[in-house]
């Protein structure tokens, strides 16, 4: 009970607060002083360029924006699909593709497709298809629905 209540309240406080605010609130949270936008931006762009980043390290930086109350911005999604492909790992790059739609949420009509315009020469100079060409985005064993027949 207590759960479902503290579920509801959430959803109503991040309803309230915004995506810019909670990303700042968000880095705020994991450095203890204050961070612009354009630095997390840079700090990540940074992370997934470094010589030497296996794997590993990759999947872990990709976990640790997933995790936060965020989008990555364009940029980082770009330097993680770099990171992927430098170690060789295609599948990693389409996960983090997944991944990054999810974390639209609700605004997934919007923001995604704003998302796929900003990357797509990436995408296409990398070899990297998207989820809609792959058709990951529709359920394999869908039925097709009684209002089409």
């Amino acid at each position: 009970m207590l759960r479902i209540t503290a579920g509801k309240l959430g959803s109503a406080i991040r309803g309230t607060i915004g995506v810019t605010s909670s990303r700042v609130a968000a880095v705020r949270a994991l450095h203890g002083s204050e961070e612009s936008a354009e630095d997390f931006d840079k700090r990540y762009e940074k992370y997934f360029s470094r010589e030497g980043i296996d794997g590993w390290e990759i999947r872990k930086g990709m976990n640790d924006l997933l995790g936060m109350d965020l989008v990555p911005s364009p940029k980082v999604i770009e330097a993680g699909l770099r990171g992927a492909r430098r170690v060789n790992d295609i599948a990693l790059a389409i996960r983090w593709l997944e991944g990054c739609k999810d974390k639209c949420g609700d605004q997934k009509a919007t923001l995604y497709p704003y998302l796929l315009e900003k990357i797509t020469p990436t995408l296409k100079e990398l070899g990297i298809p998207t989820i809609e060409e792959l058709g990951y985005d529709k359920p394999e064993l869908a039925l097709k629905s009684v209002y089409d027949l």
